[in-house]
């Protein structure tokens, strides 16, 4: 197969090979989590995760005043450890540039967020209602993430929120999509929040992902898009198998000289693009989508 991904560190997580934490001894359909097959071995490592997150964050101050220097590194183990535990393989395509930027990526599920964690050095883009959710609000809040009123009408106040986050250094990821998909190609691009990139004077760097099975085929299980709720969309997670997930990172755009709705235009053009071509490298020929650029079909909505 030609441009053959790079190999992911493959050194075994000691700590989940050295110690049997309390919650893996509570019972579910009357066994032990960790005797309860696939779902209880996923169960216990996802469990662990967060309490290891929780530990880290209160180790470093980030319940109160997240400090942003150092959380990249806190981040990225978190969201190492998360998809492992969860059986999913991240795999670039090709090496990452680390570069500070606007980074944009399709959306397919909440695990994107781990994914994308895992590769990329940005700080998270949000939906408000997220930092309500228990255990995980907390601990995105913890992250650094920046919580939006998407859809609120006030995309020019989170705009400036955003420019004045990137002008200070740090990058953020978010979704254009403003929604999840089943990863076959993308949606319409919402490109208000662009004018951060604008405004701050950084690239934009395109991204795209992608989740196969052991066939060589977009693992459908992955995905949490239109009336699947989190609960079904977690046990799909836990049921799948030999998961992988590819990262693409595109050709950044410079915005200088160039109109939101000309940013808009190209960001969707570079993102399906590279969508059709990280397909074309990583499943099986008969499997790729065909390709539908600038689909104008209506996007259920979102989760994430």
């Amino acid at each position: 197969m030609p441009n053959q991904p790079l190999q992911q560190d493959t050194k075994k997580d000691k700590r989940h090979a050295t110690k049997t934490p309390f919650w893996a001894s509570l019972p579910l359909v009357g066994k032990p989590l960790y005797k309860n097959g696939k779902r209880g071995k996923k169960f216990v490592g996802m469990a662990d995760t967060l309490w290891d997150g929780y530990k880290a964050a209160t180790k470093i101050g980030a319940w109160t005043n997240p400090p942003r220097e150092i959380l990249p590194k806190y981040i990225k183990a978190f969201c190492t450890s998360m998809t492992k535990a969860m059986g999913i393989t991240v795999l670039p395509v090709e090496p990452i540039p680390q570069r500070h930027a606007l980074w944009a990526s399709n959306h397919t599920s909440w695990m994107d967020i781990m994914v994308m964690g895992v590769v990329s050095p940005a700080f998270f883009l949000s939906k408000a209602d997220v930092e309500q959710l228990p255990i995980f609000g907390r601990l995105a809040t913890a992250a650094g993430t920046l919580f939006i009123n998407r859809g609120s009408g006030d995309s020019t106040v989170v705009a400036e929120q955003m420019a004045k986050f990137l002008s200070q250094g740090y990058s953020i990821m978010f979704y254009p999509e403003a929604t999840t998909t089943n990863g076959k190609h993308i949606k319409r691009i919402y490109g208000k929040l662009l004018d951060s990139a604008m405004k701050a004077n950084v690239p934009i760097q395109p991204t795209v992902l992608c989740y196969v099975n052991e066939d060589g085929e977009l693992d459908d299980r992955i995905s949490w898009y239109g009336n699947m709720g989190m609960g079904e969309s977690l046990k799909n997670i836990m049921d799948a198998s030999n998961v992988t997930a590819y990262v693409l990172a595109l050709e950044p755009i410079d915005p200088t000289g160039k109109t939101r709705d000309q940013l808009t235009v190209l960001l969707r053009q570079r993102m399906e693009n590279g969508l059709h071509e990280l397909h074309k490298r990583v499943l099986r020929p008969d499997a790729v989508p065909p390709f539908t650029p600038l689909a104008n079909e209506d996007a259920p909505e979102s989760h994430v």
